[in-house]
């Protein structure tokens, strides 16, 4: 399998070409996500593609840095910003463990379709924690692999062997609860939009 990031650079174009596959589903996710924000909010979402939801997102927080492991998915993420007349949102290539990003800077942090794609989740809800203010908020939208059946699985091991698919662990839904727990917060909210993934609202202990 290639590296994470020359997959995604090659796939950046068609990726900011592909529809968002459930429109209703996507809007919810965007509507109880702004219904926390508050206007003086500094926000960090990592692995955000083309930038889409941080752009939707910019008018209700003061900030965003919204970070990715491709710097093509952020070239095309920087362009739509300023097609959209978005001040408030910086784009920093780089990954949590690599970002220079102070501890306890941000009010949330967003993890959008990205937890099933890196191989050490511990690390990463430990990460995003000390990133996080007291009682603040982390986002995820999680694609829960582990529950999918087995000739999906199969070919999405198979596609990887040859380079059409990214590294993806197999998360269940209970997993990744406990994961957030242990890391050390409460779970607010969470919900089922299909089967084979979850969208959580954790709020991080104080």
């Amino acid at each position: 399998m290639k590296g994470a990031k020359e997959f995604w650079d090659k796939r950046a174009p068609r990726y900011a070409r592909s529809p968002v596959r459930d429109e209703a589903n996507y809007q919810k996710k965007l509507a109880i996500t702004q219904g926390y924000f508050r206007p003086d909010w500094s926000v960090l979402e990592f692995g955000c593609g083309t930038g889409s939801t941080a752009i939707v997102h910019a008018p209700y927080v003061e900030r965003i840095v919204a970070t990715d492991i491709s710097s093509k998915m952020l070239d095309i993420a920087a362009r739509k910003a300023m097609a959209a007349g978005v001040e408030n949102v910086s784009f920093q290539q780089g990954t949590l463990d690599s970002l220079e990003l102070a501890a306890q800077s941000f009010d949330a942090v967003l993890g959008l379709n990205v937890l099933h794609l890196l191989d050490d989740v511990d690390a990463a809800l430990s990460r995003v924690h000390g990133l996080l203010k007291p009682g603040g908020l982390f986002v995820s939208s999680t694609a829960l692999v582990g529950e999918i059946n087995v000739f999906w699985r199969l070919l999405i091991s198979t596609m990887q062997l040859v380079g059409f698919a990214p590294y993806v662990n197999r998360l269940g839904k209970q997993a990744l609860v406990s994961k957030l727990v242990a890391a050390g917060f409460s779970i607010e909210y969470e919900w089922l939009p299909g089967k084979g993934s979850v969208f959580i609202v954790a709020r991080k202990c104080t």
